[in-house]
């Protein structure tokens, strides 16, 4: 008889063993609730020990995010996406999004990382690769267009994210092994069903990478009006092209992706800095304090004073843990 060679045990385990030993990886260094950042360039653990009842926001940078354990439901505009174990989600622009943990306890709490993407990188190892993009799918955002998008994460997916996450066990590796994984995650995802959204990083005139080029304006000078004219020269596109391209990417208007920014800012203001509702709304550009009010209200569902109270009552559960996300 022929001896059959050994196969590791990471090899043979099910997408589930994966998943789970990426979770016990989470949760040996998020030790409080929140985005934490960690020693690895560009690597945050998420952490949530139970279901939120407030929206939380953040404006979520070009990133890959993965769920090891527990749920998450965000939306982004009219889009909801719903974000479960082992889902995959690529960022490829800015985008303000709000969100809910929907699936946590202190047995089993939410658990995620979020690894973010230097466009440069991905050109490099698209030119390295010289191949085609994948076909692409229907997904949480099923025209395609949308700057946010989610798969079923793979095993050498799950398996790089993992291994990245161990190096903080052996801090001295991280320097050396770090690029290394990292590379490695970027392949994965331009070699998987992320393709076609990964390349959207990659074409300099692409429609996501012109809106990516107006968001960066609206950053950049959110508090002051908007003139959508002058938006659209600055990115070589008419009104109409940006205001189609701008909707299928954000999910929103030029509009309501500034209102979205005022707003995530001036709760920052409220919670993080003590600012009154009047101050927070017009240091980021509401003239009129009811106008502020009745914008916030219809983001968050609740008035300003009413949200940052509520959301102080959960982060004094979660002390000392970072702001909701």
């Amino acid at each position: 008889m022929i001896a059959t060679p050994s196969v590791p045990w990471e090899a043979e385990a099910s997408l589930d063993v994966l998943a789970n030993t990426l979770a016990r990886r989470i949760r040996r260094h998020a030790t409080g609730e929140g985005f934490i950042t960690t020693e690895i360039p560009g690597l945050e653990l998420a952490r949530a020990d139970s279901t939120t009842d407030c929206m939380g926001s953040r404006v979520y940078d070009p990133a890959l995010c993965l769920v090891a354990q527990g749920a998450k439901t965000l939306w982004l505009g009219d889009r909801r996406i719903d974000y479960g174990p082992l889902s995959c989600m690529v960022s490829a622009v800015p985008l303000p999004v709000l969100g809910k943990v929907v699936e946590a306890s202190p047995q089993k709490p939410f658990l995620g990382v979020k690894f973010t993407v230097d466009p440069q990188e991905v050109t490099d190892l698209v030119l390295a690769m010289g191949a085609p993009g994948v076909p692409q799918r229907e997904d949480a955002c099923p025209d395609g267009a949308c700057g946010m998008s989610r798969v079923l994460a793979d095993r050498g997916m799950v398996e790089a994210m993992s291994r990245l996450v161990s190096l903080l066990d052996t801090p001295r590796d991280i320097a050396i092994l770090g690029p290394l994984i990292r590379r490695e995650i970027l392949y994965r995802a331009l070699i998987g069903e992320l393709a076609p959204y990964m390349r959207k990083f990659v074409t300099s005139d692409s429609q996501t990478h012109r809106v990516s080029r107006a968001i960066e304006v609206l950053k950049a000078r959110f508090t002051e009006p908007l003139r959508v004219r002058e938006l659209a020269d600055m990115v070589n596109m008419s009104e109409s092209a940006l205001f189609h391209s701008f909707k299928q990417v954000t999910r929103m208007s030029p509009v309501q992706f500034q209102k979205r920014l005022r707003l995530h800012e001036a709760r920052r203001l409220m919670l993080a800095e003590g600012a009154e509702a009047s101050t927070a709304g017009f240091r980021v550009g509401y003239g009129s304090p009811s106008h502020f009010s009745r914008d916030y209200s219809r983001m968050f569902g609740v008035p300003p004073r009413t949200d940052v109270s509520q959301l102080r009552g959960e982060l004094q559960h979660a002390a000392p843990h970072r702001a909701p996300g």
